[in-house]
């Protein structure tokens, strides 16, 4: 038997405190979401096995990715210069969202906290607290790190660069009604009305990391 079907038989065992916890944690990220930034690291592998750390931080109102960066030794110091390239005052961000991982020392937090942000941590064992993220992840997994290998720390961020662009601007998002997380890139295009193209016009497929995905939109025919 698995650990993870172990876990689910000895959570639905395990008492509750306080009621329903996970809910009242939902309502509240969910009612504050255009003042949370959710954050976290995940690894990946090289050609040559090298593990690298990809950090990555995502505005939950808008699922729009608002930093990323790459590195093989992700220390405290180096993951205050991510937060101090994302927290501005011209932000209207209030609170970042951080799971337990010992990767976020003590001082990242005071950090966060002079810049006039609450910090949130997840409770402990529930990857589910921090969903935006661990769906992201998750995402760019399937649709883009699954299928690329990367030779080394270069060619990983070239890859990241393209994907998180088209993430950000051509891939629409269903939680968003659909729509894209950047609203800015919409281009100003020929309307589709029904099944048919406008007068005109015609579809632009644009490929995506070699092909691995493709963007479309209307334009219109050259005079």
């Amino acid at each position: 038997m698995s650990p993870r079907t172990v876990g689910r038989y000895l959570h639905a065992e395990r008492p509750r405190r306080g009621g329903r916890q996970s809910q009242r944690w939902a309502t509240f990220v969910r009612n504050h979401a255009p003042a949370v930034v959710a954050c976290d690291f995940f690894t990946t592998v090289t050609v040559r096995f090298r593990i690298l750390y990809v950090f990555v931080v995502l505005e939950v109102g808008t699922r729009r990715i608002l930093h990323w960066n790459v590195t093989g030794h992700p220390t405290a110091e180096w993951t205050i210069q991510q937060f101090r390239a994302v927290i501005t005052p011209e932000t209207a961000h209030r609170f970042v969202l951080r799971d337990r991982d010992s990767i976020f020392a003590a001082t990242v937090d005071m950090a966060i906290a002079s810049m006039g942000r609450h910090v949130l941590k997840t409770p402990a064992r529930t990857p589910q607290a921090n969903a935006f993220c661990e769906r992201l992840i998750g995402t760019m997994r399937r649709e883009c790190l699954d299928w690329l290998i990367p030779i080394h720390e270069g060619h990983l961020r070239s890859i990241l660069r393209e994907w998180v662009t088209h993430y950000n601007r051509g891939c629409p998002h269903a939680s968003l009604g659909p729509g894209i997380p950047d609203p800015l890139s919409e281009r100003k295009q020929p309307v589709s009305t029904g099944h048919r193209l406008p007068e005109h016009g015609r579809v632009i497929a644009t490929p995506i990391l070699g092909g691995l995905h493709h963007e479309y939109h209307l334009a219109r025919d050259a005079a």
